[in-house]
């Protein structure tokens, strides 16, 4: 007999709900995006994210149903986020899940957000062409892997000894390395807000590099002084905007401008194009640089790429094409796995569900919720 989770995820700006069956199938994946809402202030606004993830919860859930073409009596477990996210966007997600498992009776099961994006890669495995699917059952030969989780709110690096897949085993989850000041993605929209290019920045700053040369502006990579896998992107942050001070005062006021004029974004000046392929190329850089040094020393199976920056098509091609003379795969998920998405919810919950891994009405969100345990290894580690 089959087992029926329902994913809910609500840790930031999207409303979501999944189906799955068995922890692999996805029977129906639902969000419900809030860009429009947050795009007039560049970036998330968490009072708003929570008001709307309130007036969404119950359609968005009830879509899903439909969509997988179930009743809500036919779930057997529920599945939602715990954290990290904004605390009021979390409690959101995290009472409905409550209310819903104890009108049903069946169990509710605390995710973590990250963990939730670690699942993305297999889930989208399972979900493959034919002939290249990978199975739940064999998901840990994918195992040990290292998974860099990059997003709007996260950068991380985990060495993941292999993932649950009975109620004898539970993933095992190192963190070598994390941002010590913004996150990936939060880079790409601060310097998107700052070019007055929109919201979200990452897509936006992806497609216009492409009209533009990415040695034109020499930017470092942070470089880590204790020799730690950990990442920095405030330094390239600051470096954008003071060559934007220096040489791009005009090219900004024509920018702004111009803002409300349909197709703007085709017609900026060439060097506002040549300056975002620059920082892209360096962000990219650092997160490419460090992974490398992570596989030189852990020595894995596979490489996984996670979270919505996972999207981006320069890292993506770069991270391919540095692995691929490692001798080591690359996997990503497809886009609407590397946004928040609640399938990857359910399909972390459900060797939970296995283990017999409950929470109980008490489940509170936590906006700082850890992941792993950090890496007990020497340190400074030895620079390539």
């Amino acid at each position: 007999m089959s087992h029926l989770t329902l994913g809910i995820e609500s840790s930031c700006d999207e409303t979501a709900a999944a189906v799955l069956r068995d922890g692999s199938d996805v029977l129906s994946n639902v969000v419900a995006s809030q860009v429009s809402v947050h795009r007039k202030y560049g970036g998330v606004v968490p009072e708003l994210a929570s008001r709307h993830h309130l007036q969404n919860i119950s359609y968005v859930v009830k879509g899903a149903l439909e969509d997988a073409g179930i009743l809500q009596e036919d779930l057997n477990s529920i599945a939602v986020t715990q954290g990290p996210g904004l605390v009021g966007s979390l409690l959101v997600g995290i009472n409905y899940a409550k209310a819903l498992s104890y009108a049903l009776k069946v169990p509710l099961i605390a995710v973590n957000h990250l963990e939730g994006h670690i699942y993305s890669v297999p889930l989208q495995l399972a979900g493959g062409e034919e002939g290249t699917q990978v199975p739940w059952s064999e998901w840990n030969r994918l195992y040990p892997s290292l998974v860099l989780v990059v997003s709007g709110g996260h950068t991380s690096l985990f060495h993941v000894g292999q993932l649950g897949t009975d109620d004898k085993h539970a993933g095992v989850y190192q963190l070598i390395g994390r941002t010590r000041d913004d996150a990936a993605g939060e880079a790409f929209d601060k310097v998107a807000k700052l070019l007055g290019l929109g919201y979200p920045g990452g897509p936006v700053i992806d497609r216009l590099a492409r009209k533009g040369s990415p040695s034109s502006v020499r930017f470092s990579s942070t470089k880590i002084s204790d020799g730690r896998l950990d990442f920095s992107f405030s330094g390239i942050k600051t470096a954008v905007l003071r060559h934007v001070q220096s040489n791009l005062s005009l090219e900004l006021v024509m920018v702004r401008n111009r803002q409300h004029d349909s197709g703007f974004l085709n017609h900026l000046p060439q060097p506002i194009y040549d300056l975002v392929a620059s920082f892209q190329q360096t962000v990219v850089d650092t997160l490419l640089d460090q992974v490398l040094r992570a596989a030189e020393i852990f020595r894995p199976r596979t490489i996984m790429v996670a979270g919505g920056v996972a999207s981006n098509s320069q890292l993506r091609a770069r991270f391919t094409a540095a692995f691929r003379e490692e001798a080591l795969p690359v996997y990503f998920p497809s886009p609407i796995l590397s946004t928040d998405n609640a399938a990857m919810i359910a399909a972390a919950g459900y060797p939970k569900f296995l283990a017999r891994n409950f929470a109980d009405m008490t489940l509170n969100a936590d906006v700082h919720l850890k992941l792993g345990t950090p890496a007990m290894l020497p340190w400074p580690f030895p620079r390539p």
